[in-house]
């Protein structure tokens, strides 16, 4: 695996220390399905019904982003994240699943399974108990994996897969451009706090925890995908 992963050596670094998990979450069977148009219908509808309870937490962990934020910069690009997962994410999601049978009734009402649970608040906890740098292991996970994901089987997909709209988005230069963008701030952020040699740092291990857990939880989140209910 590549040393950097957009632009940012730090996350290439805890991809790396994140061993066969990251490969696993990445390539998951659940991807693959997307990506040839062999996953059930019922799978991912299952799957968009509770990434939207996801996006619902993660909003509010990017919020909570804002207040660990260290500097401006930091502060207005958490704050930026807030704004688009309010503003348009969220909206786009329930425009997209009114389009495959999914109403809002059903979003709203849905009942959280413990993966998503476990997830989510997995995320928080990394938050209030760590600092900026904490939360960025524990978010990188899902905001960088979706960005690989998608450059990785936007090229390949099946011309007949039902779910190019699902793979077009991650694989936007919009989406991709977001990703670059975020790792460079996670290198500044990593490096004003932890020093111009990150891995020496006693925090390093601690951080590359964060990142692995949040990547088996992302595994996790999957296997639910795929159990279809």
């Amino acid at each position: 695996m590549s040393s950097a992963l957009y632009t940012s050596p730090v996350l290439g670094a805890w991809c790396q220390a994140s061993g066969e998990d990251w490969t696993t979450y990445t390539n998951h069977g659940f991807v693959k399905g997307l990506g040839d148009g062999s996953l059930p219908t019922a799978c991912f509808h299952h799957y968009m019904i509770q990434d939207y309870i996801f996006l619902v937490h993660f909003t509010r962990a990017w919020a909570l982003a804002v207040v660990k934020s260290e500097t401006l910069e930091e502060m207005k690009i958490a704050a930026t994240m807030v704004d688009t997962l309010v503003n348009v994410e969220m909206q786009l999601h329930v425009e997209t699943c009114r389009k495959i049978g999914i109403t809002e009734n059903q979003l709203f009402s849905a009942e959280e399974t413990f993966e998503n649970l476990a997830y989510t608040r997995f995320v928080m906890d990394s938050g209030l108990a760590g600092d900026f740098l904490d939360m960025m292991a524990a978010l990188a996970p899902c905001v960088f994996g979706y960005g690989v994901i998608g450059r990785t089987i936007g090229p390949s997909a099946a011309a007949d897969t039902p779910y190019q709209e699902w793979i077009d988005v991650y694989a936007s230069e919009e989406y991709q451009g977001l990703c670059h963008g975020l790792g460079s701030m996670v290198e500044k952020a990593a490096r004003a706090r932890l020093g111009s040699k990150p891995a020496d740092n006693p925090r390093w291990a601690t951080l590359c925890k964060r990142f692995r857990t949040a990547t088996r939880l992302e595994i996790d989140f999957w296997q639910m995908a795929l159990r279809g209910h």
